[in-house]
């Protein structure tokens, strides 16, 4: 047995190709239909015209990645009602199309941060650096979102205020410019290459000003309440993705950060078709986040897994390290995942996959010399895709 190995591939437009990609052994895709909007419908022909350029590869379309939330369902407008029923179609013409797992996540705004996208570490590999202090400047001092600086402590603040005072103008317009336009750019980011983009985002910001984390977590639930049957009815593996960093920024709530969050989710709605997608990178950055035991708990949910790995360079910062090389113990990891595909095997569930794919990576090498978007290089990510692999060879050899 064996994780599906599956790569990330952003359609037409990714510098790395099928091609490429079927050379050092990925067996499946995880792809979006990045050119339609999000909240519009999905049509099938459009699905299987990329599903169609997958199997001339000799792989699968094996997890859609993602199929948006919008923002107007998250808060609840008066859009919701229109934009849950082309959700809904979406996931029937998916499942027409043989595709049975959908990763979505319920962020609100902003689906992930980093404040430097070019971080080099010791051996001059360049990954990406959160660093909260500077976000905090960014927060605080550059989009002067009103009251940001009542959420963080004031040594945070103080330093904050160094930070952006030792700052350029040009430095300061390329941290916002990196947060809200680069980092969201290419995956359906809210905000997107305009010359106002701090103002949109900051009026996304505000429609959330009399959300808190328990309205959130309710909207969450009517979400699932409404895609879970048709989840069901089709056979869709739905799977949120956590957040990432996982705890509150810009004054919006969290609410898959923790085991509590996903006992409260998988509690809330009990469906087996209500899942995990496994993020050790995600998940890693909060140090009472027991990885392993998250696994644990969580594995007969787990439909879809991003393995990477960070390391802690101060409170609530980190960089992106090496996939073998991080706080995430990627053994213990490896091993529950790889338990629980055994058990599922034994009891002959359907979703015996368990698709991996190795999450963001290292540029290094020939890297430099390609154009690819933040957080997924090709070579670095083939490297993590073989320690990977070579580590889950050794696992399933002492199991057997």
């Amino acid at each position: 047995m064996a994780l599906e190995k599956t790569w990330r591939w952003f359609g037409v437009n990714d510098s790395i190709t099928l091609a490429e990609l079927r050379q050092f052994g990925v067996e499946g895709i995880v792809t979006a239909l990045h050119h339609i909007k999000g909240g519009a419908v999905w049509p099938v022909e459009e699905i299987m015209a990329v599903k169609n350029e997958i199997e001339r590869h000799g792989m699968r379309w094996s997890v859609v990645e993602s199929l948006p939330v919008s923002e107007e369902i998250k808060i609840c407008s008066d859009k919701r009602a229109e934009l849950i029923e082309n959700y809904k179609i979406s996931m029937r013409n998916l499942a027409a199309c043989g595709i049975d797992t959908i990763c979505y996540n319920f962020m609100p705004v902003l689906d992930w941060a980093r404040t430097d996208l070019h971080y080099l570490n010791e051996n001059g590999a360049e990954s990406m650096l959160y660093d909260h202090e500077t976000f905090a400047a960014f927060d605080i001092f550059i989009l002067e979102r009103p009251d940001a600086e009542g959420d963080y402590p004031s040594h945070v603040v103080d330093k904050a205020r160094q930070i952006f005072e030792g700052m350029s103008e040009e430095e300061q317009n390329t941290l916002a410019y990196n947060i809200i336009v680069v980092t969201q750019g290419f995956i359906n980011g809210t905000v997107g290459n305009v010359s106002n983009y701090k103002q949109i985002f900051l009026d996304y910001l505000s429609r959330y000003d009399h959300i808190n984390r328990d309205t959130l977590r309710t909207h969450l639930s009517r979400f699932l309440e409404d895609v879970l049957p048709v989840a069901e009815e089709c056979g869709i593996n739905m799977c949120i993705h956590p957040d990432d960093p996982p705890f509150p920024l810009l004054g919006l709530p969290r609410i898959a950060s923790t085991a509590e969050d996903f006992a409260w989710i998988f509690n809330e709605h009990p469906s087996l078709n209500n899942g995990l997608t496994y993020c050790s990178g995600s998940l890693s950055v909060r140090e009472d986040n027991d990885l392993v035991e998250i696994a644990r708990t969580f594995a007969e949910r787990v439909h879809f897994v991003h393995l990477r790995n960070i390391k802690r360079v101060g409170e609530r910062s980190f960089y992106e390290s090496a996939h073998l090389d991080g706080v995430a113990n990627m053994y213990g990891i490896l091993k529950v995942l790889l338990e629980e595909q055994h058990r599922r095997v034994a009891v002959e569930r359907k979703d015996t996959r368990m698709p991996f794919r190795p999450d963001h990576g290292l540029k290094i090498l020939d890297d430099f010399n390609r154009k690819s978007n933040p957080g997924y290089p090709l070579v670095g990510r083939m490297k993590g895709f073989c320690e990977i692999s070579g580590l889950e060879l050794g696992i399933e050899s002492a199991l057997k």
